[in-house]
């Protein structure tokens, strides 16, 4: 029995379970194993357990008769009192239940029902510990890297999580002993096996950063509207104040850079842009390409999301960024298509487009564009009318003879009136 409560120590330390609790599990197995090897005793068994005394035995609780047994819950008054001098008939006796006999099937079912057990167990404790850490941030220790694939192991409060190569940072060399900082993505399969996914590539990474170093973003006072990154080259962060009082750049910045230079420290050297967030698009947008100036931003459409970035011929290579990273970090962060064309044509020095002056003539035109479909559909509902009868078209001449002809009528009228009246008299 030594070797068992040995084992039994082993899986209290691996899967940080209370010890009573591990007791209960293996006493409800062998509960179930004992009842299939002696299923007429089934309310008889008992099942004890002490730690503290390594004892570990099974019972049948037999009851003292006068007459023959009839099965192995009754037991002889005179055998009983060979094991117990102090039997009396109607009482109880334990039989001890030798392990060994309950058979190769029961032995089994007890270890997959005390295997269930502990991955229950399991599951329940990672959800304890991580329900409530889902999309946030930890800090962790790496305790182990792979060699070849590179897949990193890190502890968190005595749980192994997997740091997969393609979730670890570009260019950053993870040591063992390191305390880092991951963002949990997600925990699917949470009914069965949960798996902890965590990143350090993630976008939410940052916000969650910056949280931790700048106190006016925890309490809500700044906003962080839209976060576009390239992890281990460059980040844009777009914020916002709620306060006016309150400078949202300089809030995340910090006191000597210390706020934003704590988050790149940890992101191992990433660049960061701070962007002030705008609800006029064409001004988001032109902030957004920094650290490119921008002369001129147009919507050319509002559905599809789309516009036309206009930079001087100098900065051109600057607002694309290398390998296009600037603009497409731009395009994420405001969610428009971003066409950046130079000022002026670099052969005849004309302006290389013309466009519209700015942001209110794209919705004017957006509201001529709705005006006409409005017109075409009203064309399409009087041309579905019934037809009337043609009403006919009479000119001056035909209305002056019309008049005179009604005033000639009235005249005989008013005569044949009065030769009556005469005829009377």
């Amino acid at each position: 029995m030594d070797n068992f409560f040995d084992a039994l120590k082993l899986l209290e330390e691996e899967n940080g379970v209370e010890s009573e609790l591990l007791i209960e599990k293996v006493k409800s197995a062998m509960l179930k194993a004992a009842k299939r090897a002696y299923p007429h005793s089934e309310d008889r068994i008992r099942v004890e357990i002490d730690p503290a005394t390594k004892k570990f035995a099974m019972y049948i609780v037999q009851e003292i008769i006068e007459d023959e047994p009839i099965d192995e819950n009754e037991i002889n008054i005179a055998t009983a009192r060979r094991i117990d001098p102090n039997a009396v008939i109607g009482g109880t006796i334990l039989k001890s239940i030798d392990i060994s006999t309950l058979g190769r099937m029961a032995a089994l079912s007890a270890k997959q029902s005390i295997k269930g057990d502990l991955r229950e167990i399991n599951r329940v404790q990672i959800l304890d510990k991580f329900e409530q850490k889902e999309h946030d941030c930890i800090v962790a220790k790496v305790s182990q890297i792979e060699p070849g694939r590179g897949t990193a192991t890190v502890v968190y409060e005595g749980t192994e999580l997997y740091l997969f190569k393609h979730e670890q940072i570009p260019g950053e060399v993870l040591r063992e002993g390191m305390d880092i900082k991951v963002y949990i993505t997600g925990i699917p399969n949470k009914t069965k096996k949960p798996i902890i996914k965590i990143s350090r590539t993630h976008k939410d990474l940052v916000k969650r950063l910056f949280e931790i170093e700048v106190p006016e973003i925890y309490d809500g006072t700044v906003e962080i509207k839209s976060i576009s990154r390239e992890a281990g080259s460059r980040t844009k962060i777009a914020v916002w104040s709620k306060d006016e009082n309150v400078d949202a750049i300089g809030a995340c910045i910090g006191p000597k850079r210390s706020r934003i230079s704590a988050v790149v420290n940890e992101l191992n050297g990433e660049k960061i842009d701070i962007i002030p967030w705008s609800e006029n698009p064409a001004e988001f947008i032109a902030k957004a390409l920094a650290p490119a100036e921008v002369v001129k931003t147009v919507i050319t459409s509002l559905e599809e999301k789309t516009c036309t970035a206009v930079v001087p011929n100098n900065q051109l290579s600057l607002a694309i960024g290398n390998k296009g990273q600037n603009a497409k970090l731009a395009a994420k962060l405001t969610g428009y298509k971003i066409d950046i064309k130079p000022q002026t044509n670099a052969a005849t020095g004309e302006p290389a487009e013309e466009l519209a002056e700015d942001y209110p003539d794209a919705l004017l035109a957006k509201a001529n564009e709705v005006l006409d479909e409005a017109a075409e559909v009203i064309t399409e509902m009087v041309e579905k009318l019934e037809p009337v009868d043609e009403i006919p078209v009479i000119d001056e001449e035909t209305e002056a003879a019309a008049e005179t002809a009604e005033e000639n009528t009235a005249d005989e009228a008013s005569a044949e009136d009065a030769a009556e009246a005469e005829e009377n008299v």
